[in-house]
């Protein structure tokens, strides 16, 4: 099928985020939103695992969080790149390291040594195998570690459905510069204004809102369009899953586009 041999350039966007936004500003809200979510007040001694690192900053924060070691790595060497640029930025630490990897490469994920936060944020439904990429991803957690992962929820998109959303993201691919762009207007005028000029407050209000973890507006609506290979992720199996492999749901959200989840072992393995 054509869908399979599109791909996204996730690393593309992220690397234009960090030319045109980066900011102290956004590492600090960056790393507010991580410890908060994580329930915690400082990464001190922890090792800090960042799966599909994308720009980076989600490492800097951590990095800022006191981490004692962090190991990020995503497979799009763009990501790798960037991310290694924010590295540089505070001069290079022996204590981070920045790899390109697959989470669905079980010989690279059998390398990698299991941390105390394992973190995938908007990562693994767009791995193409997002089932094996939690799997995979639950093999890098120590026995008392924190695992912290952001999905996109079937049962959330009912009007349009995740199956329209799927559509939307292979024509956005497909089409050119200019046909990216229509979609991008169609979608705010659409999903953002409700087709009402009134609207306006609530449009600049929401794209204010996206600076909660730092990030950036367009950055967020063109991965959201473009976002390919990609796959919705039902609550109920995700529970169900977790269910299975002695993982308590300490921490559930559904206020930053994907739905957080923030897990940690019941008993020992």
């Amino acid at each position: 099928m054509v869908e399979k041999k599109i791909r996204f350039g996730f690393g593309k966007n992220w690397d234009k985020f960090i030319k045109k936004h980066f900011e102290e500003e956004r590492i600090e809200q960056s790393k507010n939103h991580l410890l908060d979510f994580l329930n915690l007040h400082t990464l001190s001694g922890k090792y800090f695992l960042d799966i599909g690192c994308g720009s980076g900053l989600s490492s800097l924060a951590a990095y800022r969080s006191d981490a004692k070691r962090i190991v990020s790595f995503d497979y799009d060497p763009v990501s790798v790149e960037t991310t290694r640029k924010l590295k540089q930025y505070v001069n290079n630490p022996n204590s981070w390291d920045v790899v390109q990897g697959s989470i669905l490469d079980d010989e690279f994920v059998a390398s990698l040594e299991p941390a105390d936060v394992v973190y995938a944020w908007g990562v693994l439904h767009h791995t193409g195998d997002v089932w094996h990429a939690i799997d995979n991803t639950f093999k890098l957690l120590k026995p008392d570690g924190l695992m912290y992962l952001a999905l996109y929820e079937y049962n959330v998109q009912k009007n349009p459905s995740p199956e329209f959303w799927l559509d939307v993201k292979v024509k956005y691919n497909q089409g050119g510069w200019w046909k990216k762009r229509k979609y991008e207007i169609w979608y705010i005028w659409t999903f953002m204004f409700y087709k009402k000029i009134r609207n306006l407050p609530n449009v600049i209000r929401d794209i204010q809102s996206r600076k909660g973890r730092g990030m950036a507006f367009y950055t967020d609506l063109v991965d959201w369009l473009g976002g390919w290979p990609m796959e919705f992720v039902k609550l109920e199996d995700f529970k169900e899953w977790a269910s299975q492999n002695n993982l308590a749901i300490l921490n559930l959200s559904y206020g930053e586009a994907n739905t957080e989840y923030l897990c940690k072992l019941e008993v020992s393995r």
